[in-house]
Parts: C-alpha cells; sequence; structure tokens
C-alpha cells in the first residue's frame, strides 16, 4: 500500500466539496488541498455557507485565487470560465467517525451525472454504494474510496528492516486531533529542501495521499496487525528510492486523544530520531469532544519521551483562537514553560524551525 506515486499529476481539474464545514476542524482535508496538492489543479471550493469567499482568505488571510462558490453547478461555471474545465469531484470533508451525510452523498451523483470523477476520502465507501456505483458506471466515471483497504496480499509485516534506514527521521506528531500536523510536516519539508536539505514527506492520511505525497499510506483503515509493517515498509522505501538526508513522518490523531489516539506506531515502527509537537494553545478541550480536557502540553511531551525514548525538540503551533499579534507572546510562554523553541511556521515561515532543528540534523542543516 505504501508506494512512490508517479509523476504524472496533475490528473486533472478538481472541484473541493466541503459544504458547511471549510474554514473549520471538518474541512481539513479541503483545507490541504487548497494550501497544496500536486495530484489536482483545484478550481473551486463549494461551501455555501462561504459564497464569494476566496478560500485563502479564510485559511490563511492570504489569497489563493481559489474561490468558494454556493453549489456544483456554480463550481462546473465557474471551472469553465477559468479556462480549466472541471474533471474531478474531490469529497473534502473530514467529519468525525467519516461518515456522509444525506445532502452530501445527493451531491455526489449529482456530480456523477455531471461527468465527473468522484475522490473520497471518508469511510462510506461510495464505490459500495449501489446507486451511485450504477450511475457511475452509466456515466462511465471512476469512483476511487481513498480509505479503502488494499487486500491483505499487499501488505507488510514489521520486519525489522527500519534499521536500515540511514535519513534522520522526524516525526512530527500533536497534542491533537485535526491539529495542523500535515501542513507543519509539508512546510517543513520545503523548508529544508530551500536549505539544501533533501527532504521526503511520509505521508499517513488521506488528505497527504490526495496532496501527492509520494509515499504514503492510509493508517486508520488499515488492519492493526500490519500498521507497524506499512509505516516500515512506507520510510524504508523511501530511503531505499531515494536516499534522503530527511524523512518527515505525518502523525495521526494523538497520544491522548479519546476517539483518534494515535503516534504511538510511529515512535515504535517508524522509530524517529526525534519528535517535534503540534500544538494549539488556545484549544482547552479534545477536537469535537466537549467535557474531554486536553492533557497539559508538558504532560504530553513526557508520554512521547517516556514512550519513545527520543526527545521532543520543538513545539509548532497552531494559531487557531489567537489573534496574530498574540502570536509572539504565546510561543513565549511556551518556550518558558517547556524549554523549547516554539514557532508558527504558517505566520512566520520554515526558517526559524530549520534553525532550531539544526543542531539535531547534523552536518546536513550546514550547507
Amino acid at each position: 500500500m505504501s508506494k512512490r506515486v508517479a509523476d504524472r499529476f496533475p490528473e486533472g481539474n478538481a472541484v473541493v466539496y466541503c459544504e458547511q464545514a471549510f474554514g473549520t476542524t471538518n474541512g481539513k482535508t479541503a483545507h490541504g488541498l487548497v494550501r497544496r496538492t500536486r495530484r489536482y489543479q483545484v478550481t473551486c471550493v463549494i461551501d455555501s455557507a462561504r459564497d464569494g469567499q476566496d478560500a485563502g482568505e479564510v485559511l490563511d488571510r492570504r489569497p489563493s485565487g481559489i474561490p468558494i462558490v454556493a453549489n456544483l453547478a456554480a463550481a462546473v461555471a465557474q471551472a469553465e470560465r477559468a479556462g480549466t474545465p472541471a474533471t474531478h469531484f474531490v469529497v473534502g470533508l473530514a467529519p468525525d467517525g467519516g461518515r456522509l451525510a444525506g445532502a452530501d452523498r445527493a451531491c455526489v451523483l449529482q456530480a456523477i451525472a455531471a461527468g465527473l470523477h468522484v475522490d473520497c476520502g471518508l469511510h462510506d465507501f461510495l464505490s459500495e454504494d449501489r446507486e451511485i456505483a450504477a450511475a457511475a458506471e452509466e456515466m462511465g466515471v471512476r469512483i476511487r474510496d481513498i480509505r479503502k483497504p488494499p487486500p491483505r496480499s499487499e501488505l507488510h509485516f514489521f520486519s525489522g528492516k527500519i534499521e536500515e534506514v540511514q535519513s534522520t527521521r522526524i516525526a512530527l506528531l500533536g497534542t491533537d486531533s485535526a491539529v495542523g500536523k500535515r501542513t507543519t510536516a509539508w512546510v517543513l519539508v520545503d523548508g529544508l529542501e530551500k536549505r539544501g536539505v533533501s527532504a521526503v514527506m511520509a505521508g499517513t492520511g488521506q488528505t497527504a495521499w490526495l496532496q501527492g505525497a509520494a509515499y504514503s499510506f492510509i493508517l486508520d483503515s488499515t488492519v492493526n496487525d500490519f500498521v507497524s509493517g506499512e509505516i516500515e515498509h512506507m520510510v524504508w522505501s523511501a530511503w531505499n528510492d531515494l536516499k534522503p538526508d530527511v524523512i518527515v513522518l505525518e502523525g495521526q490523531g494523538s497520544l491522548m486523544n479519546p476517539a483518534y489516539p494515535g503516534g504511538f506506531e510511529l515512535l515504535a515502527a517508524g522509530r524517529p530520531s526525534f519528535v517535534i509537537l503540534q500544538h494549539a494553545p488556545a484549544r482547552q478541550e479534545y477536537d469535537g469532544f466537549p467535557g474531554f480536557p486536553m492533557h497539559p502540553l508538558p504532560e504530553q511531551i513526557r508520554a512521547i519521551e517516556m514512550i519513545s525514548g527520543r526527545p521532543v525538540v520543538a513545539i509548532t503551533v497552531n494559531h487557531e483562537g489567537l489573534r496574530p499579534e498574540d502570536v509572539p507572546a504565546v510561543c513565549a510562554g511556551i518556550r518558558k514553560e517547556t524549554g523549547l523553541p516554539a514557532h508558527d511556521v504558517l505566520l512566520e515561515g520554515a526558517g526559524p524551525l530549520v534553525e532550531s532543528l539544526a543542531p539535531h540534523l547534523g552536518g546536513v542543516a550546514s550547507r
């Protein structure tokens, strides 16, 4: 399942569906595609609640040139006007549990009727929905269920070959789900490459795959016995093919999240050299679960270091709920509390984080 994808991108022009969720944690797949993707050229985002806005302005206060429109008909018309006729309909929703609501299902059928290929990363497999599958066959379009696991015969069991990997391995973990781990991982990869350090993103979720991560697998839909082996095989394959200086492992969930406990697999099987921890200081409770208070940051750091025997060397900050002018003081408070550098890469870029990592990267960062 973990694999290098062919360099035949973009595959087409994508309409990203994110009805009533863009700018919320339930829209994180759409957010990732707006910020970057090699797999498609994104023409627009569907969310009637934000009709007329620029997707980049909503996310990062910077125009992206990707408009938000009210419905599929408007999306198809917008793509046509822009000279990039839509070819793909990508479900950009990421709701708790990964289920597709009835109204969203109706829009999928509309997209198929419009002759668009459908890519979906939810746990509801559209290819197994009789009505949707029949409609796709009639229209001659393709459905890809990104989270649909491959046959077990294609999966890998942990073998120990991770010890052959000589690249520095950085695990980008988080204190919560939907906290920006993947986005920060991509920014870090770009920043390392800009510094002359060869780096590879190892994706572990559907959004990284949709973005065109060259090495990836879908952790949360892989049979548990093979998760460690798939992590190992993905990391080993990236090293065996490219011999990069650095491999950045995208985390999933968080170690103490009640619904999405994650991170242990990457620590155990990916055997990182060190860990960067993504944190949203304004969050008081785990995302989507009122009454479940976030564990304190120092406690989460101690848990990671105790389990892995590897250090957490930096905190990366998600500024949701914060004013931009308050972020420097918040980062200073984290540095005082933890003794670790703290950076918001979306506001300040990757440069300061890469500088903070230089002592942990040996000679490769001083080129």
